[in-house]
């Protein structure tokens, strides 16, 4: 079944930039790619148990390698392998440094990231182009395809090839031996000590990870709309993207993505009931989701079914409780003996006078 659903997705997702227009494409598309930034910011926060609230400035810096490696002409692939190794080089760098925090202080540290990243955007302007930010014109259309294909739907199956290989990837680390390393340094630091997990070691990867992710974002984000600036490292964008993955299902694979469709549709659908209470809509949602649904969209099925389960004990009960058995309906299980003192009991009441 697993399988054929995710036959029957692919295949819809195939299909759908052949019949939709150009805004929807690029909103599909940027779903995708905010997907793949929370999906690092879920392995990093759901399945190892750390504090990020810089992801915004990881997929800024990507999406800055990716404009530069453009406008020096790199290849693509170069391109691509440049948005996932420098930003994990930095990511890395960073780790090193704040790994042994925990809590606040670590928080601190992450939200110095994108405060930090901006003024640097708008001073170092021959890499990021200032305040303006940096327009470039590529992955156009390839001359084979571009009889029965447009700019946006060839950018829109680049996206969704290159995420759907990063979540495959994502779902390997979180399943195998790294996630389960994870998972115990998430529940308690002393138990991951007893048991050979490096604290330190794991935490620093699980930063990596994200950042790699976030870099990855930053390339898929400059393919959709082929620009960038220094609003792309914005704090807010963070908030965004944590928001979002509470809300998606935090520890979740599918949650992630379910994170990037509501990063993406909500404040859509909220400008256009009203684009003064956007962020009103937004934040009544994330405490509606917190209340009812802690675990997120994604665990929405098991609460309804724990929900119906819990309807119907109470029923049953209710139901006995108003309509008891009749007993006296019912014949008694005696044993023999009992049916023996019963009979000569009988027998001694009819003796008497």
């Amino acid at each position: 079944m697993r399988i054929a659903f995710t036959v029957v997705v692919a295949v819809v997702l195939a299909v759908i930039p052949l019949v939709s227009s150009k805004s929807i494409n690029g909103q599909l598309s940027t779903m995708a790619v905010y997907a793949v930034a929370i999906l690092g910011l879920s392995i990093m926060m759901g399945y190892a148990g750390q504090v990020s609230l810089g992801q915004s400035a990881f997929l800024g810096f990507g999406a800055y390698i990716a404009a530069y490696g453009v406008n020096q002409n790199w290849p693509v692939p170069v391109i691509f392998l440049a948005c996932l190794a420098i930003p994990a080089l930095a990511g890395l760098l960073v780790a090193l440094a704040a790994a042994r925090l925990r809590g606040l202080a670590l928080a601190m540290v992450t939200i110095a990231l994108p405060i930090i990243g901006i003024p640097l955007a708008k001073r170092f302007s021959d890499f990021t182009g200032g305040s303006v930010g940096t327009t470039v014109s590529w992955m156009k259309v390839p001359d084979w395809a571009a009889g029965f294909l447009a700019n946006d739907q060839w950018r829109y199956y680049v996206v969704f090839v290159i995420a759907g290989l990063l979540f495959v990837i994502g779902r390997n680390l979180v399943k195998g031996r790294i996630g389960r390393a994870f998972a115990i340094l998430k529940e308690n630091e002393a138990v991951a000590i007893a048991m050979g997990v490096s604290p330190y070691r794991y935490k620093v990867l699980a930063f990596t990870i994200a950042s790699m992710f976030g870099g990855a974002a930053g390339f898929l984000y400059l393919v959709v709309y082929q620009y960038t600036s220094p609003e792309t490292l914005s704090f807010h964008v963070s908030i965004n993207m944590v928001a979002s993955m509470v809300i998606g299902g935090s520890g979740s694979i599918l949650g992630a993505l379910l994170g990037g469709v509501y990063y993406q549709l909500v404040p859509v659908i909220a400008g256009q009931i009203d684009p003064s209470s956007t962020a009103l809509i937004s934040g009544a949602i994330l405490l509606l989701v917190l209340f009812l649904v802690p675990g997120g969209i994604v665990s929405l099925p098991r609460r309804i079914l724990q929900v119906s389960r819990h309807a119907r004990r109470r029923i049953g009960r209710s139901a006995t409780t108003q309509n008891p058995p009749d007993r006296a309906l019912a014949p008694a299980a005696t044993s023999p003996e009992s049916t023996e003192k019963s009979e000569r009991k009988r027998q001694g009441h009819d003796e008497l006078p």
